[in-house]
């Protein structure tokens, strides 16, 4: 069978407005809850459980592979909802995009300050 990512926690001081931010951008429905998770289910199988913390939420970065017709639905609703976004993993270069490897990627934050990024290319 191999070793496949199954799912990972996000810490969020609210679930349910952190999965529903994702979920908006990546244009994926909000899955169910499952114990103390809401989770959100990627195409391959993997979920991201969703999880309020007691304390503070500490941010990490995840990225996502989309493809071209993804990249273009998403930047539009970032740029839509005024989510700031980034080129570069610092967030010292606003308002654009990179075009790294030969794709298209782009950084942002969640309400919690998870820094995301979605890429073309990997």
């Amino acid at each position: 069978m191999g070793v496949e990512l199954n799912h990972t926690i996000v810490w969020a001081s609210d679930r349910e407005a952190s999965a529903g931010f994702l979920a908006g951008i990546l244009g994926l429905p909000v899955g169910p809850v499952a114990g103390p998770f809401r989770q959100l289910r990627l195409a391959n199988g993997v979920t991201l459980d969703f999880a309020t913390a007691e304390g503070a939420v500490h941010g990490q970065h995840y990225a996502f592979l989309v493809g071209d017709e993804e990249f273009d639905a998403a930047l539009a609703r970032l740029r839509a909802s005024g989510t700031p976004f980034w080129a570069d993993p610092f967030h010292r270069v606003p308002d654009e995009i990179n075009h790294e490897l030969g794709g298209r990627g782009v950084y942002f934050a969640d309400p919690d300050g998870h820094n995301l990024e979605l890429l073309t290319r990997a």
